[in-house]
């Protein structure tokens, strides 16, 4: 098992440099910015202290309402704002339990679903969300996640990554250039000349700004629903495959249904996140413009990666969309070949019936118990019958095959 995530994670970004404090600090350091990043047990259970460094640092605390929108488990995606700071709420896919207390709990669960998959090729999908809120100011960043903190240990091992990929060695001595070669020199200055551009290429890579920050992550979270579609996309072709089998007889329609309420679900899930999303790409779009070029770069940045996430919420809402479509054509194409065949089987019977139909006629005919009826006392009277019934039938089974009421439309 792994170990429990910290509760509360605090980064300084300053330009290439990304630094985690032990510590909340006291006041808001000269340059950069702070990511301050805590779990929803723990920004609970010291919304007092983080309400203080909140002050200290952006000079403002969170709203009675926001306050309660962080804490709120249950909130769907929402966009909020004050004079002060923007409030971003956006629900990611929740991990899957790993306390010891559930653990049995989840291997049923996965018992059951791996016997579903291998009955009926498909294991109907649990989505499962949980919401990670912002709250941005100018240089400062507040996020709460949920208590396993996956979004924010993933993110922020990747920019300590991207902060050290260009630092010097600690304790290297710096050669003297004096005592050393041409081709030495030469070579020294190439890997200088690297090292400063590799981390004028770190820097921008880094998030320039707290709202650029929020953003990376709303793309980490969104990028979860992409690769959801990709597993529904798979399962629902079995679906598809097994519901136009013609002589295949569906009966799992309870799965069928837990599937499609999966995808509304789904739907309604990115419906929200596209309006939380749009409001702030709107309330970006009409932000002033910085007067100096790296303001005016870090916002036109910022723009671009904010209707780029809203962009990939699109293509997962038309996704989705796009498979229940799908699955509702499957089952509308699945009980039109079941009403075919039908159609198939009463042709086939209709057409026996209409063969037998003149046999039984003439049957019945010399079954009458009259005492003078033609043939009845005749020596060959029988075969006689026994011909005639065979040429009708022979007529009527040329005939109806000439009009193709006996052939079959299924493969």
């Amino acid at each position: 098992m792994s170990p429990p995530a910290p509760a509360l994670r605090v980064f300084h970004i300053d330009g290439g440099e990304a630094t985690e404090y032990a510590q909340m600090p006291l006041q808001l350091p000269a340059q950069g910015y702070v990511w301050l990043a805590c779990s929803r047990s723990h920004f609970g259970e010291q919304l007092a202290a983080v309400q203080a460094a909140l002050q200290n640092l952006a000079g403002m605390q969170l709203v009675d309402l926001h306050v309660s929108y962080l804490l709120n488990a249950q909130l769907p995606s929402h966009y909020d704002y004050t004079s002060q700071y923007d409030l971003l709420v956006i629900r990611r896919i929740a991990s899957p339990p790993d306390k010891a207390s559930s653990a049995a709990v989840a291997e049923v669960v996965r018992r059951a679903r791996s016997q579903a998959a291998d009955e009926h090729g498909w294991s109907p999908p649990t989505i499962d969300t949980t919401p990670v809120g912002f709250a941005v100011w100018d240089r400062v960043l507040l996020s709460v996640h949920p208590d396993d903190c996956t979004v924010r240990d993933g993110y922020a091992r990747r920019l300590l990554q991207l902060a050290g990929a260009h630092a010097p060695a600690a304790g290297a001595a710096e050669p003297d250039i004096a005592v050393l070669s041409r081709s030495t020199q030469d070579r020294l200055a190439r890997e200088d000349q690297a090292q400063r551009v590799a981390g004028r290429l770190a820097a921008l890579r880094l998030p320039l700004s707290p709202a650029d920050l929020m953003m990376r992550m709303v793309n980490l979270i969104v990028d979860g629903y992409l690769d959801l579609r990709r597993e529904l996309s798979r399962h629902l072709d079995l679906w598809q495959n097994a519901l136009l089998k013609p002589r295949g007889r569906f009966a799992d329609w309870s799965a069928l249904l837990e599937a499609r309420l999966a995808l509304h679900h789904l739907d309604e899930i990115c419906e929200d996140q596209r309006a939380a999303v749009q409001d702030w790409v709107d309330t970006v779009e009409a932000w002033p413009t910085p007067q100096d070029a790296a303001g005016q770069r870090a916002l036109e940045a910022l723009r671009v990666r904010s209707r780029d996430v809203l962009e990939h919420i699109e293509r997962v809402v038309h996704h989705v969309r796009r498979l229940e479509q799908n699955t509702e054509t499957a089952v509308q194409m699945h009980f039109n070949v079941q009403s075919n065949r039908a159609n198939d089987i009463m042709r086939t019977l209709t057409t026996i019936t209409a063969i037998f139909l003149p046999l039984n006629l003439i049957a019945a005919i010399f079954g009458m118990n009259f005492e003078f009826i033609p043939f009845v006392h005749a020596r060959d009277g029988f075969w006689w019958a026994m011909g005639t019934m065979g040429v009708i039938t022979v007529a009527l089974i040329a005939y109806f095959t000439r009009k193709h009421y006996l052939a079959r439309t299924e493969k």
